[in-house]
């Protein structure tokens, strides 16, 4: 585990699931962790569990798909703090449409929480690490950025413009001190990205083979302390990534074919589920 004594840390979408996973762990690790989400009551009880190992910890409630939410609490952490060591970027929303039900709204809303927010933090603070000369800049991607899955269409193109900016931030920085992560998970449980949502479907996946939220902190503390750009959570996906940049076109063939099987199981089951596209 990376130790992290003396050092500050902000975490997004830091009240439940994930985020406050990446939160405890970094406090555990001995990071002064600055908090920020929407739900100030569930901010509390994550600061207060990282209090008990990181007492100088604090929490910011924020929009971050507000536009004007990033400068604001960058500046706010850097005054607790004297500045950030380490951002990570975790806040974001799921979105399962087919798309043929989707909207350039829906697309729209999903890109500026998934991809600007993390953009405009990472450019809010970015200034400060490269003066000091170290820093961490953790994104929480998906691996629905490399793989494209179905009825996903917004969600992994937000991820995937993500992944894009953090492959070309991590080649601009060289030299830097600061350092560029992308972790992405893949089916992770205990957190609300599978919740219902107004207008969503229920996932095609199986839930019962999701792994847990601290799987991903561990991951994120794997990759501040190696170094490396990117860790797939399990790591094996990064097996179906390279095999798909081999073969894209039996990738996707293959996905069609998982696609249906699904469905079909689904409606056997008495689930309810999209119906395929007209032939």
């Amino acid at each position: 585990m990376a130790t992290l004594a003396g050092r500050s840390a902000l975490v997004t979408g830091a009240s439940s699931g994930i985020g406050a996973a990446v939160a405890e762990a970094l406090a555990a690790a001995g990071a002064r962790v600055g908090l920020t989400a929407r739900r100030a009551d569930r901010l509390a009880d994550v600061l207060a569990r990282c209090r008990e190992h990181a007492p100088g910890s604090a929490m910011w409630p924020a929009d971050l798909a507000d536009p004007d939410a990033a400068a604001t609490l960058a500046a706010a952490a850097e005054a607790e703090f004297g500045g950030v060591d380490v951002l990570v970027n975790n806040a974001g929303m799921p979105k399962r449409r087919h798309v043929l039900d989707l909207t350039p709204a829906d697309a729209e809303e999903v890109l500026r929480l998934n991809y600007l927010a993390a953009v405009r933090l990472t450019l809010a603070v970015l200034p400060g690490m490269v003066a000091r000369g170290r820093g961490h800049l953790v994104a929480v991607g998906s691996v629905a950025a490399r793989l494209g899955p179905p009825h996903e269409a917004a969600y992994a193109a937000s991820k995937a413009a993500l992944t894009a900016f953090w492959e070309s931030m991590a080649v601009d920085l060289d030299g830097t001190g600061v350092q560029v992560h992308v972790v992405q998970p893949a089916l992770i449980t205990g957190t609300e990205l599978f919740d219902a949502r107004p207008g969503d479907e229920e996932p095609l996946s199986d839930l019962s083979e999701g792994l847990p939220p601290r799987d991903v902190a561990a991951a994120v503390l794997g990759l501040i302390g190696d170094g490396r750009f990117e860790r797939y959570v399990p790591d094996w996906f990064d097996q179906m990534a390279s095999g798909k940049a081999a073969d894209v076109e039996a990738f996707v063939a293959g996905v069609r074919e998982w696609r249906r099987e699904r469905l079909g199981e689904i409606a056997d089951s008495g689930g309810v589920a999209a119906a395929p596209p007209p032939q």
